[in-house]
């Protein structure tokens, strides 16, 4: 008897390793173009943690494909625990290093973007975002391309 949560053969993103799909869907994203990158991106470091801005001039699409990722895998989440998902380790020179939280703006902006995309949406009665039904299409549309490779 086949699995209930499968679909008829289908593949989702929970089949698919996290790193093919985060950057098949980033170049999704960027292929669409409906995602906004906002002008300073080229400019901003993505947390306390980090000297420089990153250097992949795609970094903010790379960013939303992950966001998008962990809302599906696990519904609720919201600016805090990506604070925290995209943290690490502060070097403090000679001091102990301790762990900093990531940039609550960017996870922001691109929970705002992917909600404008109808791929996420915000939780009644409750924190956090959720994967709506056409982003799980969506999403799970990526998984099945990467599948069949």
């Amino acid at each position: 008897m086949a699995d209930v949560n499968s679909k008829a053969g289908g593949v989702t993103v929970k089949d698919v390793t996290s790193h093919d799909f985060v950057i098949a869907y980033a170049a999704h994203l960027k292929r669409i173009g409906k995602i906004e990158v906002p002008k300073w991106a080229d400019l901003v470091k993505t947390g306390t943690t980090r000297e420089l801005a990153p250097y992949d001039p795609d970094w903010y699409y790379i960013r939303a494909a992950a966001i998008a990722r962990r809302v599906y895998l696990r519904g609720g989440i919201g600016v805090g625990a990506f604070k925290r998902i995209f943290g690490g380790r502060k070097m403090r020179g000679t001091a102990p290093e301790h762990f900093m939280t990531g940039s609550g703006s960017i996870a922001r902006h691109i929970l705002k973007e992917l909600e404008s995309l109808k791929i996420v949406e915000k939780v009644p009665n409750a924190k956090g975002r959720r994967i709506t039904a056409q982003g799980q299409r969506d999403l799970d549309s990526i998984a099945g391309q990467i599948g069949q490779k």
